[in-house]
């Protein structure tokens, strides 16, 4: 079996793309802190969402915000600049929770930028108008 689960905060904004396939995908870091004799380290997972999840990633989530994600890991290996080879193990994520409070993002909006939060519920008459 082949799961992970990960409760952390994005070190950056998400990276956003469409694959040749016309599949969007959103790469991101997510850091989870743990103590050792007291003293703070942390773990860091690469990321990558697909399809609707990818879309409401680079919607709503933003450096520091907290979330908690459900997946699978999977290894990969590229050679670097020095002809060294890399192994990478990234986590594609099946489920993902955002556990910040929502901000209402534009896409590609700087996390600085968003401080507008999502409207109050407003009471609604019989046929659903707000009065």
């Amino acid at each position: 079996m082949n799961r992970i689960f990960i409760v952390g905060n994005l070190t950056a904004d998400p990276d956003y793309s469409v694959s040749a396939q016309g599949v969007p995908v959103s790469h991101f870091n997510v850091a989870d802190n743990y103590y050792v004799g007291g003293e703070q380290k942390a773990n860091f997972y690469r990321v990558t969402a697909f399809r609707n999840m990818a879309d409401n990633c680079h919607k709503y989530l933003a450096k520091g915000r907290k979330v908690a994600i459900v997946g699978k890991v999977q290894q990969g290996e590229y050679t670097d600049n020095t002809g060294a080879k890399v192994r990478t193990f990234d986590v594609l994520a099946d489920d993902l929770q955002f556990l910040s409070p929502a901000e209402d993002r534009e896409p590609g909006a700087s996390s600085a930028n968003s401080t507008k939060q999502f409207g109050t519920l407003q009471p609604v008459d019989d046929a659903g108008l707000p009065f």
